[in-house]
């Protein structure tokens, strides 16, 4: 069946890119509703956001959702990928800023803030895209494909100059509690150079290393603490892939193959899945189905605890 949270929980930080401070309140919602954000800090206006892939502003550095009025809520994703890991099917996030608190960088606070207050199973059948045909889109030396597959498989690979990253690849299978287990905890990285050229212009402004963010520096770990996995980076890569693939609007079964993608390009690859003609449609799960979907087994003990 579908889901949503039991009882509203939030969060408090700051933006990683304004700098700003910004509270962050999910909130429970009834079958159909999907997710929204609503900006309570705008007192005229539609409010409303909805987080869906047609509604994204694309953008390298986060993912950024737009309303028709050109009101926006920024760096969604490692929220999203929370909610979808969770199994969370229905949500109302009310937000009193313009961008989502970054928290440690990774998703392992917002998994941990649900889990503690549970899902309420709702009364209507869970509903999820199945890809029928390959797409596969590409910018540069980047690529992104998404194929048939029975449940939500992720495969990623990065390539970096920096010895301390270098090439990294991951396959996992987001059922059974993967997500939580195996991804939620890993941190939004960059090189010191893209902090510093990035702070100068204005950006990553509430970026803190070791804070909410690892940052490199050719075979250094910059930040304090080390990594938390010695693959952090792809794992968080695929963790963004998680997020940016919850704005279909449903759960997706089909097989997503990144290659130095990034936000962007993910939602270049979904525009291009729901504009080829018969390559996608939407099921009513049976059991069978609803237990390969992301959420499904996840366990309260293998969620990650960090400091």
């Amino acid at each position: 069946m579908q889901t949503t949270i039991k009882s509203a929980v939030s969060f408090s930080g700051t933006g990683l890119h304004s700098g700003l401070p910004a509270t962050v309140t999910l909130r429970p919602a009834s079958a159909h509703h999907g997710i929204w954000f609503s900006r309570s800090d705008v007192a005229v206006g539609d409010r409303m956001i909805p987080a869906r892939w047609d509604a994204v502003n694309r953008s390298p550095l986060c993912t950024k959702l737009e309303n028709r009025t050109g009101l926006a809520i920024s760096t969604v994703e490692h929220l999203m990928a929370a909610v979808a890991g969770c199994g969370i099917h229905n949500l109302l996030i009310e937000i009193d800023g313009p961008e989502v608190p970054i928290l440690d960088g990774s998703s392992v606070p917002f998994v941990r803030g649900i889990m503690q207050r549970g899902l309420r199973q709702l009364a209507a059948p869970v509903m999820a895209f199945e890809v029928l045909k390959t797409v596969t889109v590409q910018d540069g030396d980047a690529t992104a494909t998404i194929s048939p597959a029975d449940t939500l498989r992720i495969d990623f690979e990065i390539d970096f100059a920096d010895a301390a990253i270098g090439h990294q690849h991951k396959s996992l299978t987001m059922n059974n509690g993967a997500f939580a287990r195996e991804l939620c905890d890993s941190r939004t990285f960059c090189r010191q150079a893209d902090v510093d050229a990035m702070q100068a212009n204005g950006l990553a402004l509430g970026g803190e290393a070791g804070e909410n963010a690892v940052v490199f520096d050719g075979d250094a770990v910059v930040s304090p603490g080390g990594l938390r996995h010695a693959d952090e980076p792809v794992r968080h890569k695929m963790l963004d892939a998680v997020g940016d693939l919850a704005l279909a609007g449903a759960p997706l079964f089909g097989h997503y193959e990144g290659k130095r993608a990034g936000h962007s390009l993910t939602n270049t690859l979904l525009r291009a899945l729901f504009a080829t003609p018969d390559a996608v449609r939407l099921v009513t799960c049976d059991a069978a189905q609803a237990a390969r979907l992301p959420g499904f087994g996840l366990v309260w003990n293998e969620i990650p605890e960090v400091a």
